[in-house]
C-alpha cells in the first residue's frame, strides 16, 4: 500500500486557516453586539487585517519554515478560496491587504498588530473599532451618502442626458449629431456637477463637524 504524502507547510496553511476562522467567528459575535456603523470596505478590511496579525502570532509558534506573517497573508488567501472567491480576485486582495498592513513608516497598522498580540477569549478587534468611532471617513453614514450621490449621479445625468437628446432631436431635427450629443452631456452635467458639490459640501461639514476643538 502507497503511504500518502503530505506538505508539511500545506498543513501548517490549513492549521493556520482554522485557527484563523475560529478567532473569526468569536470575534464577529462581539461585534454584533457592539452595532458599529462603518462602510463595509473598512470593516471588512479592518476584519481581515486583524484576522492576519492573529495568525501570525499563530504561526510563530508552529515552527515554519517561512516567515510567519508571510504564511499568515497565505493562509488569508486560503480562506477567502475556501469561502468562494476566485482565485485572481483573492490574489488582488491580498495584495491590497499586504499594501495597508504597514504605515508609511513600516510600522504594523492598528488592525494587525493588534490581531498579533491576541490570545484566546480577547475582545482585542472591538478595541481597534472603537478607535474609529469618531472618524466620519470610515463612517456607514458618509458611505450611504456617497453611495446615494452616486446613484443619482449615474442614473439622474443618464436621464437628464436621454431627455435633452430626445427633445432636441424632436423639436430641432435639423440639428448636427454634435449639437445633439453637446445638449446631453450639458443636461448630465447640470446633475451631475450640483450633486457632486453638494456632496463635497457635505463631507467637508462633516470633517470639519468632527475635528472641532473641544473646550476643556
Amino acid at each position: 500500500m502507497n503511504d500518502t504524502k503530505i506538505d508539511p507547510e500545506t498543513s501548517m496553511l490549513d492549521i493556520c486557516a482554522q485557527h484563523g476562522r475560529e478567532i473569526l467567528a468569536s470575534q464577529l459575535l462581539l461585534i454584533k453586539d457592539k452595532g458599529y456603523d462603518f462602510a463595509p470596505q473598512f470593516r471588512q478590511m479592518t476584519i481581515q487585517l486583524y484576522l492576519v496579525g492573529a495568525m501570525w502570532r499563530h504561526g510563530e509558534d508552529l515552527g515554519l519554515t517561512i516567515d510567519a506573517r508571510d504564511h499568515a497573508f497565505a493562509a488569508l488567501h486560503s480562506i477567502l478560496i475556501g469561502d468562494g472567491m476566485k482565485k485572481k480576485d483573492a490574489d488582488q486582495r491580498i495584495a491590497f491587504l499586504r499594501s495597508m498592513s504597514r504605515l508609511e513608516d513600516g510600522v504594523d497598522t492598528l488592525a494587525i498588530a493588534t490581531g498579533h498580540q491576541t490570545a484566546p477569549g480577547d475582545a482585542d478587534l472591538t478595541t481597534v473599532f472603537d478607535e474609529y468611532l469618531n472618524e466620519v471617513r470610515v463612517s456607514g453614514a458618509l458611505w450611504r451618502l456617497y453611495e446615494r450621490g452616486k446613484k443619482i449621479m449615474f442614473i439622474g445625468g443618464g436621464a437628464a442626458a436621454f431627455v435633452a437628446i430626445w427633445s432636441v432631436t424632436l423639436f430641432l431635427p435639423d440639428s448636427s449629431g454634435v449639437a445633439i450629443l453637446t445638449a446631453g452631456v450639458a443636461a448630465a452635467a447640470l446633475v451631475v456637477i450640483p450633486t457632486f458639490l453638494i456632496g463635497i459640501l457635505i463631507y467637508r461639514k462633516k470633517i470639519k463637524k468632527i475635528h472641532l476643538p473641544t473646550s476643556p
